[in-house]
């Protein structure tokens, strides 16, 4: 008889995956703001500084271009760091760090140096903390040649997806949603080992196609609960890598149901979201029979009201309307 399934919360399986990482390698440390005495913004690395030290679990300055530039220097002398930047926002003050330098040293060395990063960062909105800690940037980084960028949406990815990214000799950056921390959901045991290469179909369906990540895609099933109830059977992809994006497994879904609502929270101008209707446009034109649709966040920085963010943000609701268009169309 298999082991029963444990059901633990996402910010238990990140930690998880982080003391795997610690202990599996000596090599392998962690460094971010307040991830140490505090236990992490999220409570993530809560308990990690007792277990492992202070050389392990290292609280750095205020300055994300300082230990994202120090992470990278180790990275290429031949440690392993796991860097956490707290908010998607805040990493934009290491941009420098990671576009021009960690994603690019490996090319212009010839290969001759590898970065081996991996930084976490906190991503998206929902939590009422404003438009300076609620954006949803990991499209720009997609848009960086040189970076694997990852977005675990269920309790299994954020479990495993970790010790995948270690093993790439290139940086890595995994966008952890800050909505998901409380999600708690069952672990197979006998799940083992997750791929970071591959889009996955959450749900199976024939009549839509919902394409989301992270947050996204907890809401695009929803809308499909929504929507199975009055008899339109919606398949729901799981992007996960948002870099290199799994087409074919996209587009092998807009074959069978000819329809797609492509779910994104960040803005709609120049989003991830655009780059994959585009594809779908140029790969799956014919397969088409009916127009893509979208459903992004709104075009303006984050509210602070509850009523504002919620509607800024992309809802279930908005999700199946765009379904119901397509397969209905008034």
């Amino acid at each position: 008889m298999s082991e029963a399934a444990a059901t633990l919360t996402y910010r238990e399986a990140c930690k998880q995956a982080l003391r795997d990482a610690l202990k599996a390698d000596p090599r392998t440390f962690l460094m971010g703001e307040d991830i140490g005495r505090y236990g992490g913004c999220y409570a993530v690395t809560k308990g990690l500084l007792e277990e492992f030290g202070e050389e392990r679990i290292r609280d750095t300055p205020l300055s994300e271009s300082a230990y994202v530039g120090a992470g990278i220097g180790a990275a290429m002398a031949g440690m392993r760091p796991i860097v956490e930047i707290m908010t998607v926002n805040f990493s934009l003050l290491a941009l420098d760090q990671i576009v021009n330098n960690a994603a690019t040293i490996p090319h212009m060395s010839g290969g001759q140096f590898a970065v081996p990063l991996v930084i976490r960062i906190a991503t998206g909105g929902g939590r009422r903390v404003a438009a300076q800690h609620s954006h949803s940037l990991e499209g720009w980084y997609a848009h960086i040649p040189g970076l694997r960028v990852l977005a675990p949406a269920t309790v299994e990815d954020a479990r495993w997806m970790l010790a995948a990214a270690l093993v790439d000799p290139n940086p890595v950056l995994i966008f952890e949603h800050i909505m998901l921390y409380n999600v708690e959901a069952p672990l197979d045991p006998a799940v083992t080992a997750v791929d970071i290469a591959h889009a996955k179909i959450r749900r199976a369906g024939s009549g839509v196609t919902l394409i989301g990540y992270g947050n996204g895609l907890v809401k695009a099933l929803a809308a499909a609960e929504q929507l199975a109830g009055e008899g339109v059977d919606a398949e729901v992809i799981d992007l996960r890598v948002l870099r290199p994006l799994d087409t074919p497994t996209i587009l092998a879904s807009v074959v069978k149901t000819r329809r797609v609502v492509i779910v994104d929270e960040g803005w709609r101008s120049g989003s991830l979201s655009a780059e994959i209707g585009m594809r779908i446009a140029e790969q799956g034109f014919f397969d088409l029979d009916a127009p893509l649709r979208r459903v992004c966040g709104r075009e303006v920085p984050m509210p602070y009201a509850p009523h504002l963010e919620d509607a800024a943000l992309p809802q279930p609701a908005d999700i199946a309307a765009a379904a119901r268009s397509l397969v209905r169309p008034t």
